[in-house]
């Protein structure tokens, strides 16, 4: 059995223990007591050394905690070990945990909503709540609530009560015997063996961002102390780098990006209707350079040596908007191929193209009057010759 000094201290950075127990070749290593927190209730894993030795893992095994080491433990089991945490990761989670603590009693005591799930990620935690939706007012409220808790550095403390005298606990727990309680003076009360800080002013500034609807509860994507001030300071980076771009101060970006945005949408709807109409006038120019076919069909063909077929996409729908029609792009690199005809064409180019180009290893589709595809790099101008006769252009190819 592993005594768990964190449980009573969770600012122990350094301690001595006994190795017990070593398996998996010396790389799972057991001792008597351990301020190593395991994973546990979302909270990740300590890391740290013993005697040097780098502990890259920590995993509660019920009784006891086994300790992954980065190099097999060779030493005798019988003699004592120095174990140091990697102080700065622990004292991060213990402000992000703790700050958790705080946001569900906010949320619950404000609102009414319940945490359903927590996740401690690396770079930020979430927070599932039972609501299906939440307003951009509320989630300021609970920040600016949560912050003032913060302010107010109320006391965090740490209390081992019976399961059936234990009292006013946020979220009820059926386990019975001893439970572990951390408790925020005046605040919340919730049963927890995870490390915490000793007050609220230790947590660190409190940072809501993004929030989701997932099922029927939303996530709040949270941050607390460095984490919240790094992330502060990467969003001000962001926002002073376009105010430079767009030759304006920071608080006029959220008027200024919309306009521009909506200006922007106008100039690329009048830039497609332009393209569109500059189609049309090729198209039938084009047209009407191009004498029918033996089956009445003008055929188009457009080689280009590299680009997307699909660039030449609104060219060839507005040739086969014309009587009688089919129009062909082959691209040499990356070899592809897009085709269209019209609908008096007696065509079927979605078919024809997909059977061809499984013919020769390609991939691709779509439908009757418009499809396009692609055919592998080894061989690929013969297998685009062979696509180009398939859809009836024989009498064109050179």
């Amino acid at each position: 059995m592993t005594h768990r000094l964190y449980y009573t201290d969770a600012y122990l950075q350094t301690f001595e223990a006994q190795v017990v127990d070593a398996t998996d070749g010396g790389r799972r290593v057991y001792l008597d007591q351990s301020a190593f927190y395991p994973t546990s209730g979302g909270q990740p894993n300590d890391l740290g050394t013993l005697d040097g030795v780098a502990v890259t893992d920590v995993v509660d095994e019920g009784e006891r905690v086994a300790h992954v080491l980065a190099a097999p433990w060779d030493a005798p089991t019988s003699r004592p070990v120095q174990g140091a945490l990697d102080w700065a990761r622990r004292y991060d989670q213990m402000q992000q945990h703790t700050g958790q603590h705080l946001l569900s009693a906010v949320f619950a005591d404000s609102f009414g909503w319940d945490t359903l799930s927590v996740h401690f990620g690396p770079d930020y935690a979430t927070l599932d709540l039972a609501t299906e939706s939440m307003g951009a007012q509320q989630l300021q409220r609970a920040e600016r609530i949560a912050n003032a808790a913060v302010t107010d550095n109320q006391p965090v403390s740490v209390t081992f009560e019976h399961a059936a005298e234990a009292r006013g606990l946020r979220k009820a727990v059926e386990r019975e015997g001893t439970l572990r309680i951390v408790s925020i003076d005046a605040l919340d009360r919730s049963a927890c063996g995870g490390t915490h800080v000793r007050a609220t002013g230790e947590i660190g500034p409190i940072l809501l961002r993004r929030q989701e609807k997932v099922r029927k509860a939303t996530r709040v994507e949270f941050l607390c102390g460095m984490r919240a001030v790094r992330r502060a300071r990467t969003d001000y980076e962001v926002l002073t780098r376009l105010a430079q771009g767009l030759s304006c101060s920071i608080d006029e970006l959220a008027q200024l990006v919309p306009a521009q945005a909506l200006q922007l949408r106008a100039m690329e709807n009048e830039h497609r209707r332009l393209a569109e109409e500059l189609a049309r006038f090729k198209a039938r120019e084009r047209y009407a350079d191009i004498a029918p076919d033996g089956a009445g069909i003008r055929r188009c063909l457009e080689r280009r040596d590299s680009g997307r077929a699909d660039d030449s996409r609104a060219l060839a729908l507005a040739f086969c908007a014309l009587p009688q029609a089919a129009y062909l792009v082959l691209v040499a690199n990356p070899p592809a191929v897009l085709a269209a005809a019209s609908d008096d064409s007696g065509l079927d180019v979605g078919r024809t193209l997909k059977a061809s180009l499984a013919e020769v290893g390609g991939k691709g589709g779509g439908s009757a009057r418009l499809a396009q595809g692609t055919v592998p790099a080894e061989g690929a101008p013969e297998s685009l010759l062979k696509v180009a006769k398939a859809l009836g252009f024989s009498e064109i190819l050179t």
